[in-house]
């Protein structure tokens, strides 16, 4: 068992699956989840479901969804040391199309207000691990704290990570800024389109290969077709386990999570990528993040 730090948006996952046609003046049938989101909670989750010992790190607002996020992160083994601002919790709605992809609107709330100050006092304690969510690094407001959690932990030989999380901020910060950010990290998780676009490369293969110059190991999920690994320059795939897809919400931070969860034991990468294939499954076959 590994004490890990996960730091990331504290989020509301509000989920919509349209069960008819949309009635733009009236109501449609649809059906509707609400529960515990967040990339970097997910990732929290799933590494605790492996048995380690995972602090999340975020920011909360004092109203109901911050307590029920912090809540249901207790409930899954997980230690939250939250701040708690004045103002709103993050919240997002994902409207999930027929093939399980998910369109987002995202109120990220109070999550800008993270304070390194908190940060670091957690980081006092020991640890073997720290996973950064990469909207720390694509808000300006937060993207300081989040390099210098990344350069704290690299300097105490702790392991690092970081993932992306989201292609459209990503373009919106340019991956220049983003990638400096995110230097100290010794692995990069991303999904393939969010791997495209850090390299400029339309195959993923391609793409991964090239963002494995840069960091230690790197993972990039690509849906139905499974995820490749490089590590050390090595290129190892795996296909994908998933057989029913109704909602695609959470299954790469699934996926993350098991995959890390597998490597800092030190176990194999295809035990890894195994892992995070079977991870994945289990979250596309349900609504939400949790499956």
């Amino acid at each position: 068992m590994k004490r890990i730090v996960v730091i990331g948006d504290a989020m509301l996952d509000v989920v919509v699956k349209p069960i008819a046609p949309k009635a733009p003046t009236s109501d449609t049938p649809s059906t509707v989840r609400l529960s515990r989101g967040g990339a970097g909670a997910n990732v929290a989750v799933a590494l605790a479901a492996f048995g380690h010992e995972v602090i999340y790190v975020g920011v909360v607002g004092n109203d109901m969804a911050g307590q029920l996020f912090v809540d249901e992160l207790v409930r899954a083994g997980v230690s939250a040391q939250v701040q708690v601002a004045e103002g709103p919790t993050g919240v997002v709605v994902a409207l999930i199309a027929s093939d399980g992809q998910r369109a987002m609107m995202t109120d990220r709330g109070m999550n800008a207000e993270l304070e390194w100050d908190h940060v670091r006092s957690v980081l006092e304690l020991p640890f073997d691990h720290v996973h950064l969510s990469g909207y720390t690094l694509l808000d300006e407001a937060t993207r300081l704290t989040g390099t210098a959690v990344l350069e704290l932990a690299r300097s105490k030989g702790a392991g690092t990570s970081v993932d992306v999380c989201s292609v459209g901020p990503l373009a919106s910060v340019t991956v220049p800024v983003f990638m400096s950010a995110a230097a100290s990290a010794s692995m990069l998780f991303a999904n393939a389109e969010e791997a495209r676009t850090l390299t400029g490369l339309n195959d993923v293969r391609e793409a991964a290969a090239q963002l494995g110059q840069s960091f230690a190991e790197v993972l990039v999920t690509i849906g139905a077709k499974g995820a490749v690994a490089v590590v050390d320059g090595e290129l190892t795939s795996e296909g994908s386990r998933s057989v029913v897809v109704l909602d695609t919400t959470g299954a790469g931070d699934a996926a993350s999570g098991a995959y890390l969860a597998r490597r800092v034991n030190g176990d194999s990468v295809r035990d890894a990528l195994e892992a995070a294939m079977k991870s994945a499954a289990v979250v596309v076959a349900g609504l939400g993040s949790r499956g």
